[in-house]
């Protein structure tokens, strides 16, 4: 199944605690690719209510400009969950990000919650995303049913530090200990054919280690991190971004393949290596995340 034939860029997936309306209005000039208000680990229990009706008014009256609008609401189950879609859906966000997802029904409950609402808000149904957020080992063992579990399910997070203490894991700078669950989430989405946005790295002070890390990520697979400072931004957009070189060695090898695959032939020599669908597959991927970040004209 091939929902996203031209996705849109995740690279950064910036949060903003939604009682900030300060950090709000500063968030949306930096040009992340996606800007999450956040109702859910950013917010006091005693300020969920005051949160909601800022984050809904800055949906409906800041200029997001490129950026995505995202807000992450509170777990299925919290007894918040309702009460957050319904100030927000109305407000007409591109997408709703639910944390600590454990099975597909979660998703799916939430995909309903959404239609119900967008009818009585008059938005068209299924315009409003959802990105659902691996963070236990429960959530983990049933990714691949999550990252299956609707029509509107357009990424899966991975929740390194959440997963690291439900699985009791003492987190690392190596990474080791989350190394499994982190590349299961990529093979879960790669599987469903949606976007997998790996974890966050929380000392915003390090940008040698925020470096690596991320560039870790993109080694995996990832398309995007989650990230929590400004300056992180640009950073990681640069680092999933494919580069000048990267693009022209991708749009070789596809009209290369467009070529050789008219006569017949199914691998090829290019540059005194062989290329197959594996070699590609890889080359279209290049290419379709230069055209998401507007590096390339989209087709």
């Amino acid at each position: 199944m091939n929902r996203m034939k031209t996705p849109r860029a995740r690279r950064a997936i910036l949060y903003v605690p939604g009682n900030e309306t300060r950090k709000i209005e500063k968030a949306v000039t930096l040009g992340a690719d996606s800007v999450c208000l956040d109702l859910e680990d950013g917010v006091a229990p005693n300020r969920k209510a005051e949160a909601r009706e800022t984050i809904a008014r800055a949906l409906r009256t800041l200029a997001f400009g490129a950026s995505e609008k995202l807000s992450r609401i509170n777990g299925v189950g919290t007894g918040f969950e309702l009460d957050d879609l319904e100030a927000l859906v109305p407000a007409r966000p591109d997408g709703i990000v639910v944390p600590k997802v454990n099975d597909a029904e979660e998703l799916r409950w939430v995909s309903a919650r959404v239609r119900e609402i967008e009818s009585r808000a008059q938005i068209a149904p299924g315009s409003i995303a959802l990105l659902g957020m691996i963070e236990s080992a429960r959530g983990l063992v049933n990714a691949v049913a999550i990252a299956n579990a609707d029509a509107r399910v357009e990424a899966l997070i991975f929740g390194a530090e959440d997963y690291a203490a439900d699985v009791g894991a003492t987190r690392t700078r190596e990474g080791l200990e989350v190394l499994y669950a982190r590349s299961a989430v990529v093979a879960a989405c790669a599987a469903a054919d949606i976007q997998a946005i790996d974890l966050l790295y929380l000392d915003f002070r390090d940008a040698d280690g925020l470096r690596a890390e991320t560039r870790r990520g993109a080694q995996l697979g990832y398309v995007g991190t989650q990230v929590i400072h400004p300056n992180q931004v640009p950073l990681v957009q640069e680092i999933f971004t494919p580069d000048d070189a990267a693009i022209a060695a991708a749009q070789r090898i596809v009209d290369a393949a467009a070529e050789y695959l008219a006569q017949g032939r199914g691998a090829f020599a290019l540059d005194h290596k062989m290329v197959d669908m594996p070699i590609i597959k890889a080359a279209e991927r290049v290419l379709a995340r230069a055209r998401a970040a507007g590096k390339i004209a989209m087709e």
